[in-house]
C-alpha cells in the first residue's frame, strides 16, 4: 500500500526471507500479528526479524526493470487523511535534528540537486504490486547536505496528511532511496504525494510517506511515534 493501507495480510517477502533462515518462516513477516499470533509473539520475534531484514537489505540492491515493464494503472491510489493542497511555490523541506547545517529546501534548490530515476516495483502490504518510473533526489544526498551527524540512527519524515514515519538510517542512506519528485516521466501528480514523496524498493508502501514537509535526524527510536501504521501494530523495518 501506498502508505496508507487498511489491511494487512502477509506477503511472500523475498521468499519468506530467504526461507525463513531456520527460525521458523511463519513468525519472520512482522505486521500480522493481528492475523492469529497475537502481539506478545510479535514482539518477541521483531528484533530478529529486523535484524535478517536488515541483513538481506545489504547484500545488494533491490531489483529496477525496463521502462517496457511499467503499467501506470496498476499503481492504486489510497488517500490516508485526503490529499492535501501543497502550494508548489510556497513549499519547503524542513530537515533538522542531529544534523550540522539545518535546511529549509524550496523545490528548485531539491531540483539542483544530483537527479535520480528509478523503474522499480512498488509493493504494497495488501498484496499487490507495481512497476514505477520515480525520479528525484537521493535522501542520501539531501542528509549530507544538512550534514547529518554519525551520531544519528533513526530518520523521521513528516507529511502534511498527517501521516508520520520513522527508518533506520540505513534504510534513509540506501543509494536506492529517493525522495521523489517525478513518476514515469512527468511531474509527480498530487494524489501520488506531490510534490515530494518517499521512493524505494527496500521498503513496503507503507513507509513510502507522501506530501513529505519535514526531515529530523534523531538518535533514538521512540516508542510511542514509530509511524502511523506501526503505532498500530505493523512491523517497523518493513524491508523487502
Amino acid at each position: 500500500m501506498d502508505a496508507d493501507q487498511t489491511s494487512a495480510p502477509c506477503l511472500n517477502r523475498r521468499q519468506l526471507l530467504k526461507a525463513g533462515l531456520g527460525v521458523g518462516g511463519s513468525l519472520l513477516l512482522g505486521g500480522c500479528w493481528a492475523d492469529g499470533y497475537g502481539e506478545d509473539v510479535a514482539n518477541a520475534t521483531r528484533p530478529l526479524n529486523e535484524r535478517i531484514e536488515a541483513w538481506l537489505q545489504s547484500k545488494g540492491p533491490g531489483p529496477e526493470f525496463p521502462r517496457s515493464q511499467v503499467r501506470p494503472e496498476e499503481l492504486l491510489l489510497n488517500s490516508f487523511n485526503g490529499v492535501p493542497a501543497l502550494d508548489p511555490a510556497s513549499y519547503r523541506l524542513q530537515v533538522a535534528g542531529l544534523v550540522g547545517r539545518p535546511l529549509s529546501l524550496d523545490l528548485a534548490a531539491l531540483a539542483a540537486l544530483p537527479q535520480q530515476e528509478m523503474i522499480i516495483r512498488h509493493i504494497c502490504v495488501e498484496g499487490w504490486a507495481a512497476i514505477v518510473a520515480w525520479g528525484g533526489v537521493r535522501l542520501a544526498d539531501v542528509l549530507k547536505l544538512a550534514q547529518a551527524s554519525n551520531l544519528g540512527s533513526y530518520v523521521y519524515f513528516d507529511s502534511a496528511d498527517g501521516y508520520y514515519e520513522s527508518w533506520d538510517i540505513a534504510s534513509a542512506m540506501h543509494p536506492q532511496t529517493l525522495l521523489a519528485t517525478h513518476m514515469n516521466g512527468e511531474p509527480l501528480p498530487a494524489q501520488n504525494g506531490a510534490p515530494l514523496r518517499l521512493a524505494t524498493p527496500i521498503k513496503l508502501g507503507y513507509k513510502l510517506s507522501k506530501w513529505v514537509t519535514a526531515i529530523r535526524v534523531e538518535p533514538t527510536l521512540m516508542a510511542s511515534r514509530k509511524g502511523y501504521w506501526e503505532d498500530q501494530g505493523y512491523e517497523w523495518f518493513a524491508g523487502l
